[in-house]
């Protein structure tokens, strides 16, 4: 048979294994790095019992930077930990890295090596009595497709979600899935609109997988966070001081004690945090991220104090930190160019700076990116809106970018309703120069529409309607002449 036959017929049964290879991880080229990053900070600063998903993970962002030798190491560490923390049931745990060292193998041409491992797979699948011959559907399968989804970023967050909602249907009890469960619904709070009833799940996961992790610090530190953004903040803060008095995950737990004592308003206690972080992280772009926004609450929390009219030692403050946090956000945007909210601060930076120039190119920037949540979309529209309207003096432009932001969903999100607010200011002012102007009128109708004040509404559309009536008439009189 020829090399190229056999190829075809390995390639058969490779699409069949489950493994990184075929989990339809969604990565941009330009967030392979960060992913990589991201992994090794993982590796060095977690303190986890599932070291093995993290290795498979990191063999595969190897070899997507075509770096197959080094992928093959970090495949061998994988194995060499599966033999250490489950070597009770060794074979089951190793389908995963076996599919993935197939699949590897196909890739640097080396069939038979391929082979080898395809088989390897095939006869666990046959001693497990799976129905199929090279995959299996079992819980531990789908809490590492699940590790590797929510690693990949937000586009995967979903379905990382299914994947260890799948694996707690078999063994509710098991620490490692309700942890990955934990994680993964936090993590879309974040990502998409909340509610009562996903806060209080999420909630509820993350108090779960902190009974079956009692000693899991960065699992408490998510809660405190969740807690705040629930309003529970003095519970919260109770999480979080607990969290930093343990040695687990430390790097991990002064990054998310910070962002609390930020939110808080502490910044005090969050930047030493972030600096602590930084010097086992250098390349986190989390860290300069939110290194970055504390330098910009301290900058505005003079300007609040000085009335925004900051002079002497107080400017020059304000001038430092403006420089400080440019410089943090720039290094955000080159380990991560795809970092949505870090082109916007940035942009902001830029104008507050006095250049508008780079301001406009940084948000032209955040506007080509594909941004798959929503809410952040409303966000980047509603600041380029007000950059619009206070930098560039265009009301018209405003109007435009907080329209895109109100028209882009119908659900009700701080953007959302901030651009709403932004429509209805602007639509008013405009009045106030020219009660004729229809267009003004016409949105303001639209906005008390979506409010519910249908009264209202109706008035600026009747209003509207007949100085659109009255218009035309004249028109038809000047063209009648």
């Amino acid at each position: 048979m020829s090399d190229e036959s056999n190829g075809n017929l390995i390639k058969d049964k490779l699409v069949q294994l489950r493994c990184h290879f075929t989990w339809n991880l969604l990565i941009e080229d330009v967030e392979v790095s960060d992913l990589e990053n991201r992994v090794f900070d993982e590796i060095l600063c977690l303190d986890t019992k599932y070291n093995v998903a993290i290795y498979n993970l990191l063999a595969y962002v190897k070899h997507l930077k075509g770096q197959n030798e080094e992928a093959l190491e970090s495949l061998k560490k994988a194995e060499d930990l599966i033999q250490q923390e489950h070597a009770n049931q060794s074979d089951l745990r190793s389908l995963v890295t076996w599919g993935n060292y197939a699949w590897l193998y196909y890739h640097m041409g080396r069939l038979a090596d391929a082979r080898m491992y395809l088989d390897k797979v095939e006869n666990t699948c046959k001693e497990f009595a799976s129905p199929y011959c090279y995959r299996m559907e079992c819980p531990e399968m789908d809490c590492e497709e699940g590790w590797a989804l929510l690693k990949c970023g937000g586009k995967n967050y979903e379905q990382a979600k299914a994947c260890f909602e799948k694996a707690l249907k078999v063994d509710p009890e098991n620490p490692e899935f309700s942890t990955g469960y934990a994680i993964t619904s936090y993590r879309l709070n974040s990502f998409n609109k909340v509610t009562e009833t996903t806060e209080a799940s999420c909630l509820q996961a993350l108090k779960e997988a902190i009974r079956l992790n009692p000693e899991n610090a960065y699992i408490k530190v998510l809660l405190a966070l969740k807690l705040q953004d629930m309003g529970q903040e003095a519970e919260g803060e109770k999480y979080t001081e607990e969290a930093l008095t343990s040695e687990s995950s430390q790097t991990y737990v002064f990054r998310y004690a910070a962002k609390f004592y930020r939110r808080k308003g502490s910044v005090d206690k969050a930047l030493p945090l972030l600096r602590k972080a930084l010097q086992a992280t250098p390349n986190s772009v989390f860290v300069h991220h939110q290194i970055a926004i504390c330098y910009k609450t301290q900058m505005i929390q003079i300007k609040k104090a000085t009335n925004w009219q900051p002079r002497g030692r107080d400017k020059e403050e304000v001038h430092r930190l403006l420089q400080l946090a440019i410089a943090e956000l720039e290094k955000t945007l080159q380990l991560k160019p795809t970092n949505e909210m870090a082109h916007v601060e940035l942009a902001d930076m830029y104008a507050e700076n006095g250049d508008p120039t780079r301001a406009e190119e940084m948000f032209q920037k955040a506007l080509r990116l594909e941004v798959c949540n929503p809410h952040l979309q409303q966000e980047i529209y509603y600041r380029y809106g007000q950059f619009q309207e206070y930098q560039k003096s265009s009301e018209a432009d405003a109007i435009t970018y907080h329209l895109k932001a109100v028209m882009l969903t119908e659900e009700s999100s701080s953007p959302r309703d901030k651009s709403m607010r932004s429509l209805e200011r602007l639509a008013q002012k405009k009045l106030r120069r020219n009660a004729s102007d229809i267009r003004s009128l016409s949105i303001l109708g639209f906005v008390h529409k979506l409010k519910g004040e249908m009264n209202e509404a109706l008035e600026c559309y009747e209003r509207a309607l007949r100085l659109s009536a009255e218009l035309r008439t004249l028109w038809d009189m000047i063209d009648g002449r």
